[in-house]
């Protein structure tokens, strides 16, 4: 586990100052440098150790079968898994004979830095061999976003005692060994050397190997380009195998004197493309990233950010760890999106191989609402990859019996890859959910081409299929039986009060994008009678209450369960998916994660205050928080009812997931939307952000934690910057025409040079509902030292 002493506090990026061999994996993490494209973990330059190998192209995965013990209709019959692909960072080092291997010899100190502003990884380590030469070797990574096929490498190692022979390796690698993925051998033997070579060169610097996948067919290639400034008498040689590509740099060094070697990687892959065409492809990145040079590379990286931070940055005043943990969440969310360009946004990122690699709901739900706000492009191409995928979304709803498109509930390409069905394929929310996001970033940005040429059809087929799973009961009323919401603890539940909101609001949405777009949708073979009855059926949905307890039900006769107890499970009991049958868990009172109280976030104008209160009191006591995804959001509805000080808590639960390593399996890669989820908890929990009927409304509010909090939003062509402190919100139209917006209900129109700033209202602090035992949200202790210098902005 990373505890808090693992990384300094700094505002500006994260620095480790010692190896701790038993956090090496997380670490890895960590410190990955990715683009959306290319994902490289933060392993160490020369390979070993390593906790978990990764270097990952957006999209590459290999299939193998899908385990069942007994076969089903309509059973997804291949999974998809990230594969680990050719490794580009590798550098051996050896020193006088002597392999560079921190595990021998003694260590005397090592320090790695992830430049949040400079978008560089940053590694200084001074070793001394079994023998007794010492060396000093600094390295600097990165990923570009400016240049999307291109990962570079500065290494540079200086004796600092005697004159030594340095002899340094830059490899290309495939196929390397990796831990074993899964305890499936049929997985297992699918991902063991999932590269088939297919073509390999070494010329002067220049190396090239060429793969492709067994069963996916996909073709990857990998070239490097290396730059070295040595002595006069340094040496050089290239070689190259089908999974090994390397060059060979030797010479003496005298003690101050360094050997430098630049490093440039270039990645593609496809599906489609020749082996000539994707060599050529790489071989040109190369070139330009050449042309571009080291230093190049650097200040490209620095101005993309320079941008980036100065629309995107959050400041917090008051918690140094909220600080760093929130910059560090918006620079791994941009880091997973920013080039991934009309390709899947995965749960890690391109951190790790968790959940296979696989993207879920948490996209659209926690991490593109946070990009349309602050770099809206990104949301774009997002959604314009589930447009891609509706040919398999239609043939996966006829399958099931519906009409319209079904999304996979996990998936790299679009086909469905979840084996278990209560939580796959019964949570159909995924479409709304997919919905949601499209009618959030067209309304926000008034993409009209967008909402034309994509919208529409993605619109269109998620009502369909909700249309044709639910129906109208005698009385006229909707249902949607038999699906799970977002709490996996109740699966196949009818009536679940998040997807019929959800559901409901995509409807009208298409609907009314249909009647906007005539053409476009009379192709889709929309008429005026579909439409009304999609009209019809959001207008009679169904939304369970139980009115006894004043409350909202999660799904029909939920309340009617019996409560999990609570009382009787321990501390090491959780999370209950792996101590307990899910045929128990589902027929209780227990929730794995925030599901009506999301509902109440997504669709609060559909729920009285009062109700919210009430709702949010009485899911707290059942809520054990197993998913990564509740934290944020209880966050933001604890805020809204006036929990202020639980808010700040479960805030702190989300934005430090994986600097502190909350669920103990950072190790297998970052947890995207959490760490978008605590852009939410701040932003539309304690400044109170909401859109309504295409106007932005705050209602701030401070936990007593916090003394300010400054950020700036996007909306409709106009960037407005919000100030809070616990007495005043400031908002002041930092670029476009005048802006409506709401401040607790109050109407203000807000203008270049005329910032209006308004008091914030005194929240009496509320008795704080219960949690189940033992599950309260807390910060591990001892706090994690805090660097002595002044903060400064992005510059």
């Amino acid at each position: 586990m990373i505890t808090h002493s693992a990384y300094a506090v700094d505002p500006w990026c994260v620095r480790e100052t010692a190896l701790d061999w038993d956090v090496l994996a997380q670490s890895e993490s960590v410190f990955t440098m990715s683009n959306g494209h290319i994902g490289w973990r933060g392993n160490l330059d020369e390979g070993e150790p390593h906790g978990l190998p990764g270097s990952y192209l957006n999209g590459v995965y290999e299939q193998h079968p899908l385990p069942y013990a007994e076969a089903g209709y309509g059973f997804p019959e291949s999974g998809q898994t990230v594969i680990n692909v050719t490794n580009g960072k590798l550098i051996r080092l050896l020193v006088d004979d002597e392999p560079f291997d921190l595990r021998y010899g003694r260590l005397l100190s090592h320090e790695r830095v992830l430049d949040l502003r400079s978008g560089l990884l940053h590694r200084t380590c001074e070793w001394t061999s079994p023998v007794g030469k010492t060396v000093r070797v600094r390295s600097t990574r990165l990923v570009s976003f400016t240049q999307r096929a291109i990962a570079a490498i500065a290494y540079e190692v200086e004796p600092l005692e005697d004159e030594v022979q340095i002899v340094l390796q830059s490899e290309l690698v495939a196929n390397e060994q990796l831990p074993t993925p899964s305890g499936d051998p049929r997985v297992s033997a699918a991902l063991e050397s999932p590269l088939r070579p297919e073509e390999n060169d070494a010329r002067d610097m220049r190396l090239l190997l060429m793969h492709r996948t067994t069963a996916s067919g996909l073709r990857v290639a990998a070239a490097a380009d290396h730059m070295v400034h040595g002595p006069a008498s340094t040496q050089t040689s290239a070689e190259s195998g089908e999974d090994v590509a390397r060059v060979t740099v030797i010479t003496d060094l005298a003690p101050g004197e360094p050997l430098r070697v630049v490093k440039l990687v270039a990645y593609g892959w496809s599906g489609v493309r020749s082996l000539p065409a994707l060599r050529a492809q790489v071989e040109a990145a190369l070139a330009g990233a050449r042309s571009t040079g080291w230093q190049g590379l650097v200040d490209q990286q620095r101005a993309f950010l320079d941008d980036f931070w100065e629309h995107a940055d959050v400041e917090v005043d008051g918690d140094v760890e909220i600080q760093q943990a929130v910059r560090f969440a918006l620079y791994h969310v941009i880091q997973a999106a920013v080039r991934a360009e009309q390709r899947a946004i995965p749960a890690k990122g391109l951190t790790g191989s968790g959940y296979d690699g696989h993207a879920f709901w948490d996209t659209e739900i926690f991490v593109l609402p946070l990009l349309t706000f602050i770099h809206p492009n990104c949301v774009a191409e997002a959604l314009l990859w589930r447009q891609h995928t509706l040919p398999a979304g239609r043939a996966r709803a006829r399958q099931l019996g519906l009409k319209g498109a079904a999304f996979p509930w996990r998936t790299i390409d679009g086909a469905e890859c979840s084996s278990y069905w209560p939580a796959g394929t019964a949570a159909l929310h995924i479409n709304a959910d997919i919905a949601h996001a499209v009618i959030r970033y067209v309304s926000l940005t008034g993409d009209v081409e967008f909402e034309r040429e994509t919208a529409v059809e993605l619109l269109v087929e998620t009502a369909r299929m909700w249309h044709s799973l639910g129906h109208h009961d005698s009385l006229g009323r909707f249902h949607i039986d038999g699906v799970t919401g977002p709490d996996e603890y109740s699966a196949i539940a009818d009536d679940n009060t998040y997807t019929n909101l959800m559901a409901q609001e995509n409807l009208r949405a298409a609907a009314d994008t249909a009647e906007r777009h005539p053409e476009q949708a009379a192709t889709l073979g929309v008429d005026d009678e579909e439409t009304a009855a999609w009209r019809d059926a959001a207008a009679s949905m169904t939304v369970p209450y139980n009115s006894e307890l004043r409350i909202h039900e999660q799904s029909a006769d939920f309340t009617r369960h019996q409560v999990w107890d609570f009382a009787s499970t321990g501390p090491d009991d959780y999370p209950l998916m792996l101590h307990f049958p899910y045929g128990d868990l589902y027929r209780k009172q227990v929730i794995k994660q925030a599901d009506l109280v999301l509902a109440m976030y997504l669709r609060g104008e559909a729920f009285e205050q009062e109700h919210k209160a009430r709702n949010f009191a009485y899911y707290e006591a059942l809520t054990v928080r197993d998913s990564s995804l509740s934290a944020c959001v209880q966050a933001v509805i604890a805020a809204e009812v006036g929990h202020l000080s639980l808010a700040y808590d479960y805030l702190g639960e989300a934005a430090l997931m994986d600097l502190d390593d909350l669920e103990k399996n950072t190790r297998d890669g970052l947890h995207i939307a959490s760490l978008a989820g605590s852009w939410i908890a701040l932003i539309a929990g304690f400044a109170g952000m909401r859109y309504r009927e295409e106007t932005l409304h705050f209602a701030p509010r401070l936990p007593e934690n916090l003394s300010r909090l400054a950020f700036s939003v996007h909306a409709r062509q106009r960037c407005l910057r919000v100030e809070v402190t616990d007495s005043s919100a400031t908002y002041t139209l930092a670029d476009g025409e005048p802006l409506e917006i709401g401040h607790y209900g109050e109407a203000l129109t807000i203008s270049r040079g005329n910032p209006q700033t308004r008091p914030v209202k005194r929240t009496t602090p509320l008795p704080e509902p219960a949690q189940p035992p033992g599950r309260r949200p807390g910060r591990p202790a001892p706090a994690r030292p805090e660097r002595a210098e002044a903060e400064t902005g992005p510059g």
